[in-house]
């Protein structure tokens, strides 16, 4: 999209929003802008002051807060009220970034299912069903087969919530995961919604696959959100901070502090919270004040003593100070309460009215033409200075703020009242990731270290493992974080920039931590003079500012940075490491599915194969070559690689399976993702369940698949998985037929994974391996793991007891205790 056009787009969407506004106000006797009567007359009533005000806050009518939007354009079975399903876990950590699940408990199957049936009555012998009326596994495939991909991303995150309403989680652990959430959908509003709505501004916005309207599916949302949002608050409110409080760890208010408190944090005030703050008026004279995206603010309304104008003013909470301030040991009160406590050392000589919080969520995805751009560095840093003006799209307040103030925000931010989130105090609760950060463990998860792979040192030692002579006796399958990535990955590229016989590393980098030793050991190489190249995702989401700051660190180290292909995002997690040994050159690969990020390779869950199989070698080296160059090749030896040949090929290994099964073949299909979206994926599985193959899907996230529907789905099960551990890899297993192929790689079954970004997939061969991944995917599945299930509804349900009431075991627990107990246990 050139700028004019995103300009058009931008005045459409704001366009919108005025109609909207001057809609309400024509309702109320007013057309537009021009006829707003003097600004303080409104407020000088509300406050009590008879006398009117020049210049002052703007009058607006009383504004009555959006109950939950009515949708009367969606079917009854998509306004059911949401069951008590749990969330998911972290698409922000994408993010913690994906948990949520929704239980919509309705009997159709999408805006086009039948309410008769699962797919409404099907005269006998219509094409699609043999003569007893079974559906041809090859048969037309019904409509209304997908859920909608926003309501299941709720559900993930409601899967998260979940895990915060759980007495059984540790309590400050419970805090993490309301922050979590918090961020999650922060994230979401940002980039669905806000894309969502640009996309109906613009008119580009078509029918989702699962059948609903783009208006239909904003509103889903708002209605939603708004639910989540409430039982979000409650939690805190009513279950989290009292039990914190009977802990010892007090998240109290200004009016509960002590004299003694409140005298020590007025020190603190003058002293250090004072000099940063800016209160910004609003009047003839000062327009009113650009709101950044997350910003955390107080509308304060304040008069004139000697002429009785009330005006309005805005201060915004510094985000670069400690949300949670200590007045006293394990007591906390929030920043915008001591702010709140002295805004008469803001406004000295007025009287303070009121004061309220308000909070403002923005578009912040970015739109970057590749094709347009000279410097593809330089067009996306004009482009992130862009994203701090997006057009809001959420404004949280306080529920008691008073009407006209909401008015005004209302107004000025041109936003519609279904955006509007009324909440209690205090807003914005991605603050308690500092509290779930206290040094309390006996209230958290059980402290895990992980060590060093048992096929990389044998015993536990003070010394490094020698990865290059582990790797020329056997592969190397990693599961982090039961596996050390310091010891494993990091120590291998570590040793590589150290060798002197190590000619070359080729490196993609989507997302790495601020302190990385992965670019430490880059640097370190390509300052001892071996060739480095180094593929690196500037357009990582909300990580771009900081990838752009290493790039320009490598390329002045001397590596060679490149950024990929036009139009598609590096999204494969591939490191290749050319050694000289003797007369011969020897490659050392590594294929992952989680980032090369030393921090999260603590909090995620990942798979990684370390190898120096030849065909690897060469795979990687030919794809090295087609993102550094002009390299058109399409086929590989034991990669898939998207966005040529992954999709089709995972197609055409879903339907051998369906050839197996008919030729009474062993026959499976087993797949964990963190998202299963993709149309043309989905409808493979579904012909597969038809035609009799067992279908397994371990999703962390988003899943557009519906189990369980007869006739269509009745041999699938879905299944999400979520804990103290994100649940990041994807491995895709197949029977076939009495040999079992294994693939791993970063890719999820989503659009932009198979058609807009380089992902890569690898085929595992050592049978041990296989093995192993085989048992992983055996035990996410398993009916005595604890786990959300899918149903045919959409609605996820909690399995986490079993029918004594017992737990069912945790299959990261699992996996720890497992570790703890082979370590040093070498591979047979």
């Amino acid at each position: 999209m050139t700028q004019s056009s995103r300009a058009q787009a931008h005045e459409q969407q704001h366009g919108d929003r005025s109609d909207d506004v001057t809609g309400r106000r024509a309702r109320n006797g007013r057309t537009g802008s021009g006829d707003r009567p003097a600004s303080g007359d409104r407020l000088t009533e509300a406050y009590g002051n008879p006398q009117p005000s020049v210049g002052s806050i703007a009058a607006h009518r009383p504004y009555a807060v959006a109950d939950p939007v009515a949708s009367p354009g969606l079917e009854p079975d998509l306004d059911a009220d949401l069951g008590p399903y749990g969330r998911d876990a972290y698409d922000t950590y994408d993010g913690y970034d994906d948990y949520g699940s929704d239980a919509y408990g309705h009997n159709g199957y999408g805006r086009d299912a039948y309410r008769h049936d699962a797919y409404g009555p099907r005269p006998d012998g219509e094409a699609g069903r043999d003569a007893a009326g079974a559906p041809h596994a090859d048969g037309p495939l019904p409509q209304g087969r997908f859920l909608d991909r926003e309501r299941s991303w709720l559900a993930f995150n409601e899967r998260v919530l979940e895990l915060a309403e759980d007495p059984e989680t540790p309590l400050l652990e419970r805090a993490n995961f309301l922050a979590i959430f918090a961020s999650n959908l922060d994230e979401f509003f940002m980039v669905r919604v806000a894309g969502l709505k640009r996309r109906i501004a613009t008119g580009v916005a078509t029918r989702s696959a699962s059948g609903l309207q783009p208006r239909e599916v904003l509103e889903l949302i708002w209605t939603r959100s708004r639910e989540l949002m409430a039982r979000h608050a409650a939690c805190y409110q009513q279950d989290v901070a009292p039990a914190l409080a009977d802990e010892g760890i007090h998240l109290i208010r200004w009016n509960e502090l002590t004299d003694k408190e409140q005298g020590r944090l007025f020190t603190l005030f003058r002293q250090q919270i004072f000099p940063v703050l800016t209160p910004l008026a609003v009047d003839p004279a000062h327009p009113f004040p650009y709101i950044s995206g997350l910003s955390l603010n107080l509308a304060v309304v304040v008069r004139n003593p000697v002429s009785g104008h009330d005006h309005f003013a805005r201060v915004k909470v510094p985000p670069i100070l400690s949300r949670f301030l200590e007045a006293s040991p394990q007591r906390y009160v929030p920043l915008e309460d001591v702010i709140a406590a002295h805004l008469e050392e803001l406004f000295p000589g007025m009287e303070v009215l009121a004061h309220h919080m308000f909070r403002v969520t923005r578009n912040e995805d970015l739109e970057v033409e590749e094709d347009d751009a000279e410097n593809l560095l330089q067009a996306l840093e004009k482009e992130l200075m862009r994203r701090r003006f997006g057009p809001p799209v959420r404004l949280e307040v306080e529920e008691t703020i008073d009407p006209y103030v909401l008015d005004l925000l209302v107004r000025e931010l041109k936003i519609s009242d279904a955006e509007v989130y009324p909440l209690p105090g205090p807003l914005d609760l991605t603050a308690l990731f500092r509290i779930a950060a206290l040094d309390r463990p006996e209230l958290k998860y059980p402290k895990f270290v992980a060590g060093t792979h048992r096929d990389l040192a044998e015993v536990e030692s003070a010394s490094a493992p020698d990865i290059f002579a582990a790797l020329r006796e056997r592969d190397v399958l990693l599961h982090h974080p039961y596996d050390s990535f310091s010891t494993s990955v990091q120590a291998f590229l570590e040793q590589a920039a150290a060798d002197p016989d190590v000619l070359a590393i080729k490196q993609t980098l989507y997302r790495t931590s601020g302190d990385s030793p992965i670019v430490d050991a880059l640097i370190d190489a390509a300052e001892s003079g071996k060739q480095v190249l180094v593929l690196v995702e500037i357009k990582a989401r909300f990580d771009e500012q900081a990838n752009i700051k290493w790039a320009r660190k490598l390329e002045e180290a001397g590596c060679h940075v490149v950024y990929g292909l036009v139009g598609l995002k590096t999204h494969c997690k591939l490191s290749l490491v050319v050694r000289q040994e003797g007369d011969t050159l020897r490659r050392y690969s590594h294929v992952g599915t989680g980032n090369y990020h030393p921090k999260t390779a603590r909090l995620y869950e990942d798979l990684g194969l370390l190898t120096a199989d030849p065909q690897v070698g060469a795979d990687l080296s030919d794809l090295f070559n087609r993102l550094s160059g002009y390299s058109r090749r399409e086929s590989y030896r034991r990669l898939l690689v998207a966005p040529r040949s992954l999709r089709d090929g995972l197609v055409a290994r879903i339907a051998k399976e369906v050839a197996h099964h008919r030729a009474g073949r062993p026959a499976s299909i087993r797949i964990k993702v963190n998202s299963m979206v993709d149309e043309t994926v989905i409808d493979a599985l579904y012909r597969a369940a038809r035609a009799g193959v067992p279908v397994d899907v371990w999703v962390r996230g988003i899943c557009a698949l519906r189990p369980g529907v007869p006739g269509l789905s009745e041999n699938i099960r879905v299944r999400s998985v979520l804990g103290r551990f994100l649940e990041h890899s994807r491995v895709f297993a197949f029977g076939n037929g009495g040999e079992p192929e294994v693939w791993l790689g970063s890719a999820d079954m989503m659009h932009r994974n198979l058609d807009r970004r380089i992902e890569a997939l690898v085929r595992v061969t050592d049978p041990a391996h296989r093995a192993s991944l085989s048992r992983l995917l055996e035990a996410g599945m398993s009916d005595s793991t604890a786990s959300w299930h899918l149903g045919p509804d959409g609605g996820w349900t909690r399995h986490a007891t079993d029918g004594d009431g017992q737990p069912l075991r945790n299959v990261q627990e699992m996996l720890i205790d497992a570790r703890r107990r082979r370590r040093g246990s070498p591979t047979p």
